[in-house]
């Protein structure tokens, strides 16, 4: 420590010789934007470039563990590239000490340090998202967007300029191999569009007797199978309140589809007119459907319900039931695992199957229109729930994925303005802790304050999605989507 102290001294007597400004202590955290200070980050990350929050500042230094890693005119701290590797790959394992220096008219101002923890557990290295603008009225100007993590390249695979400006869904991997994906591009003739090894196709994921085409989804570990619903969705505007949009399920069920033979397969327990079935996930070995379920409101004999008491009386239960893929037959029994006395949307299994993330509102399954929603995780061995209060905000935090090693999940925060939502990264060590999460860095400092977009449904992945969006602007203009057949129950 003392060490430490006399490599910032002295080079704090360094810049002093040529600087006239007195140094002064400030005892108050640094007014850093985005969020960086004590954060657990892991050893493979982009450089955690910030802004200093102070309109006095006219230059600023940053030490790292005693030594002087930025110096820099204005209010902007952006890393070199290659230092910051280098600086991580020997802290890993460690927590270093970042100390700011804010060069002001007459003084410089140092503020109390903060810490990273740099850890082994690498985050997957590609995020894929939609960068949607945050209203409720129109869904132009979409894109799909591809991420690296461990830099800045970003790049479209997906964009609203070469597929006619259509709405385009959630992407989600297979176990995170970007080998096997699918996403959605509604409209005429669109589909679920199928990434197998980088060749594209459109999957037409409806039969007559199902509400609707499919919406939230899951792969099966053979690859061959998903887990789906089909959903009525109905949205509707709040007439007074901070809630502006609301959006609801009139009809849903799950289903199994064969995505090779073309071939669809429910339950009884799984489609049931009396009940909403949504947000299926199969477990790690594949043995096991989660879901989520609540009361229909919108069956006969709830007639003279008004429309708001009944939304409002949608609190969906977590449950899960067997599946045995040799077979594609399901369990007989349906497990509740979750009724909380809220509403349980997305559940998320680890890869380790040790645990489960999900998201809790008041009512229905649109958490990120619901300021409280937040996220939780529950112990699948004992049950034992966590609230996650080191992660979540007094704004929606909701759409949750992992990363390969169960130690990272991603998740979408709107908790800077209410508006915007960002991806924050969390970690999770090997006794379960989730750490303090921070958001996604990017190359210019001050990228969040300028953006008008949301960064919508993040999920990680292991490596390059191998497709363009020109390949998918061939794939809608040129081929027919491929129909699917048959909802046989057990």
């Amino acid at each position: 420590m003392k060490r430490k102290f006399f490599y910032i001294l002295a080079a704090v007597m360094l810049f002093a010789a040529c600087d006239n400004r007195v140094e002064v202590a400030a005892d108050m955290d640094a007014p850093i934007y985005p969020d960086y200070a004590n954060v657990t980050i892991p050893v493979n990350i982009a450089p955690l470039n910030f802004v200093i929050r102070n309109d006095k500042a006219r230059d600023v230094r940053v030490f790292v563990d005693g030594e002087l890693m930025v110096e820099s005119r204005g209010d902007e701290v952006a890393f070199d590239d290659d230092a910051w590797k280098e600086m991580l790959s020997k802290k890993v394992g460690k927590t270093i000490e970042v100390n700011v220096h804010v060069g002001q008219e007459k003084e410089w101002v140092e503020y109390r340090p903060f810490t990273w923890t740099v850890v082994p557990d690498s985050l997957d290295p590609y995020l894929t998202y939609r960068m949607i603008e945050p209203d409720y009225e129109v869904y132009s100007n979409l894109q799909l967007q591809e991420r690296c993590v461990e830099n800045f390249e970003t790049r479209n695979f997906c964009d609203y300029e070469r597929v006619g400006n259509r709405c385009m869904n959630c992407h989600t991997y297979s176990q995170q191999d970007s080998r096997l994906s699918m996403f959605y591009v509604r409209g005429k003739g669109g589909g679920a569009v199928l990434n197998r090894d980088g060749n594209l196709s459109i999957l037409d994921i409806k039969t007559d007797s199902m509400p609707s085409g499919s919406v939230y989804f899951s792969f099966h570990p053979d690859g061959r199978h998903i887990v789906f619903s089909a959903n009525k969705i109905i949205p509707a505007f709040h007439s007074s309140g901070s809630k502006r949009l609301e959006v609801f399920d009139t009809k849903s069920d799950v289903y199994v589809a064969d995505i090779v033979d073309g071939r669809v397969k429910s339950c009884k327990e799984l489609s049931d007119s009396m009940w909403l079935e949504t947000f299926p996930t199969f477990s790690p070995d594949g043995k096991e459907i989660y879901f989520c379920t609540a009361r229909s409101p919108f069956v006969a004999g709830e007639e003279n319900l008004d429309p708001e008491t009944a939304v409002k009386s949608l609190q969906y239960k977590l449950c899960k039931i067997s599946f045995d893929v040799s077979g594609e037959t399901f369990g007989s029994a349906v497990d509740t695992l979750l009724e909380a006395g809220t509403s349980v949307c997305h559940p998320r299994v680890s890869p380790d199957g040790k645990r489960l993330l999900y998201s809790v509102q008041d009512y229905g399954t649109f958490p990120i229109w619901h300021r409280e929603a937040d996220l939780r995780m529950i112990d699948l061995k004992t049950l034992k729930v966590d609230s996650l209060s080191t992660v979540n905000s007094p704004r929606s935090d909701t759409y949750h994925s992992w990363s390969s090693n169960s130690r990272w999940f991603v998740f979408a925060s709107k908790r800077d303005d209410g508006l915007y939502g960002k991806p924050y990264f969390c970690y999770v060590d090997r006794e379960g802790k989730a750490h303090k999460p921070f958001v996604l860095p990017q190359s210019n400092p001050r990228f969040y304050d300028n953006s008008l977009k949301s960064f919508n449904a993040p999920e990680l992945g292991r490596g390059k999605l191998p497709f363009t969006a020109a390949d998918v602007r061939r794939l809608l203009r040129d081929a027919q989507p491929r129909k699917f057949s048959g909802k046989e129950k057990n």
